[in-house]
């Protein structure tokens, strides 16, 4: 993961140079348009090459913009995940991988009760999850619920 991670920082961080460089082009495109038509310039369904130009920059810039947007929503995002309570050890399994491994928490300890916390990185979506607390499934009070029965879980928004 981490290395698709830096794989999307490295590709956003193309994509913005390369928006720096089609909104250049833009601007000189449209400072050329704007000096006036040289005789003999070529049309395009009726249009000069000049604002041809000017449009198709145009939307390859906002065709960038759109990408760097997509790479963001693409991108993992560490969130934080807790269960508040008395317990020897405490993990979070869930469909963030595929009810598989699970993570461990890490016990605070507050004197009344503890809190265990993680962090996961994940990206933006809806999971369900479940704590495993001291061998027991258990739902938090803390995230929201959906699901009956025994397949009542958490449920984890990441945006």
């Amino acid at each position: 993961l981490y290395i698709k991670e830096d794989a999307l920082v490295k590709f956003k961080s193309e994509l913005a140079v390369m928006e720096l460089e089609v909104q250049a082009l833009a601007r000189l495109a449209e400072e050329i348009a704007q000096s006036g038509i040289p005789e003999g310039s070529r049309k395009i369904n009726g249009k000069y090459i000049h604002s041809h130009l000017v449009a198709r920059l145009e939307a390859v810039h906002e065709q960038l913009k759109e990408q760097i947007k997509d790479v963001d929503a693409a991108q993992s995002k560490e969130v934080s995940v807790f269960w508040f309570g008395m317990a020897e050890s405490v993990q979070v399994m869930g469909t963030f991988d595929g009810w598989s491994q699970g993570e461990h928490l890490s016990p605070e300890y507050t004197g009344s009760y503890t809190r265990f916390s993680t962090t996961l990185m994940l990206r933006p979506g809806r999971y369900e999850i479940k704590f495993l607390v001291d061998g027991e499934w258990q739902l938090s009070p803390e995230f929201p619920v959906t699901g009956e029965g025994l397949t009542k879980n958490n449920l984890l928004i990441v945006e």
